[in-house]
């Protein structure tokens, strides 16, 4: 424990730059209330990284009379954690000590730092896929949005449909959940986007069937500002990662121009012609192709990746209108991650844009249904 005598104003700058936390890495927990009783009052305890005296934890025979009191070799602890990190040197030497100190008060400034412009509407989306109910937990999506965004209330938006007996293999499910989330929306999105006073930015978190990820996408279009994020399975997060280089979308076009058009999103999977002409039947089609290199389920790595199929997605509308004219309507079959699935609903434009019919694949049916179709003809 410390056997120097700390200025009050180190004392204060530290409360300052530590936001009154403790500074042990995993810990952070708040020292001007005790948790269990909501007592206010000072529990913070000022630990020395190098010791104050050459005989104590971490000593040095010259430093330590010199750093006693500079700040920097001060941190902010909980009694548990200054007690312990103090008989364990050895598990926690100076280097170690000194990383969380820095880690911490960084992570202290940034939060801080942001500025009342960055706040964003967080918006939650849950739908059963098939047996499984899908679940977002909100520390996660506090640490994706973090530091570029902080939300704008305290608890999330959330548009979702609770205790659905239904699946997805009912046409009554695609109805319901559907109507449920135009719904929803115009009661706890559309005043928002009515305030000339707001913001209007969102941060969108969904899980659900893919023409319903489409359909939310559509409710919320790229001209209002928006992130939406990604549930990554390595690392098992929601935050957005970087790279990776040299990536592209592979577009492939039809030599054919006929009535019926389909538009084949492989890019978690690869979907085979033979499956989509078990939906469309005997009729002569017309076939568009995104995909990738390899599809696979985790290859959706990153914001700019995303940015990339916006711009690809929005040449391929306008070619497809191009070669096959206003008069027809786009089969959509898509294998694509849920992120992407919300932004072609926002990409997609009600005025410009061809109507679309979108499939779903359904392990209970054998393969694709047709589910929800998103503008009319």
């Amino acid at each position: 424990m410390s056997k120097s005598d700390i200025p009050q104003k180190t004392r204060y700058l530290l409360w300052a730059k530590t936001a009154g936390r403790c500074e042990l890495t995993g810990c952070n927990e708040p020292l001007w209330k005790d948790n269990l009783s909501q007592i206010e009052m000072n529990f913070a305890q000022v630990a020395h990284i190098i010791g104050d005296s050459p005989f104590g934890p971490r000593g040095h025979p010259k430093l330590s009379q010199e750093y006693c009191d500079d700040i920097e070799n001060l941190m902010l602890l909980c009694p548990r954690h200054h007690h312990m990190v103090d008989e364990n040197p050895d598990i926690y030497p100076d280097d170690v000590l000194r990383e969380m100190k820095q880690i911490h008060e960084i992570r202290i400034e940034q939060s801080t730092g942001i500025i009342p412009d960055k706040s964003s509407t967080l918006i939650f989306f849950i739908a059963k896929i098939g047996a499984f109910q899908p679940n977002i937990n909100l520390h996660d999506a506090l640490q994706a949005m973090f530091p570029d965004w902080l939300p704008a209330s305290q608890l999330p938006i959330n548009l979702s449909l609770s205790n659905l007996e239904l699946d997805d293999s009912s046409e009554d499910y695609w109805k319901i959940e559907s109507q449920n989330l135009e719904q929803r929306f115009k009661h706890l999105v559309e005043p928002i986007l009515s305030n000339p006073l707001g913001r209007n930015h969102f941060s969108i978190f969904a899980f659900a069937p893919q023409p319903l990820l489409i359909k939310l996408g559509t409710l919320i279009p790229d001209i209002y500002p928006g992130e939406v994020y990604q549930l990554h399975r390595e690392p098992s997060n929601w935050k957005w990662q970087d790279g990776p280089k040299g990536f592209n979308y592979k577009i492939s076009e039809p030599r054919t121009n006929f009535s019926n058009v389909v538009l084949n999103l492989s890019l978690s999977a690869t979907i085979k012609s033979n499956r989509i002409e078990k939906c469309i039947g005997n009729s002569d089609y017309s076939e568009w192709q995104m995909t990738i290199s390899s599809p696979n389920n985790d290859f959706l790595k990153s914001k700019e990746q995303l940015k990339l199929f916006r711009q690809k997605l929005r040449e391929l509308f306008n070619q497809i209108k191009a070669k096959h004219g206003n008069d027809v309507v786009i089969h959509l079959f898509p294998a694509v991650p849920i992120s992407i699935a919300v932004e072609i609903g926002r990409v997609w434009q009600p005025k410009s844009d061809l109507p679309m019919i979108i499939y779903d694949q359904n392990a209970k049916k054998e393969g694709f249904i047709k589910t929800i179709t998103i503008g009319e003809k």
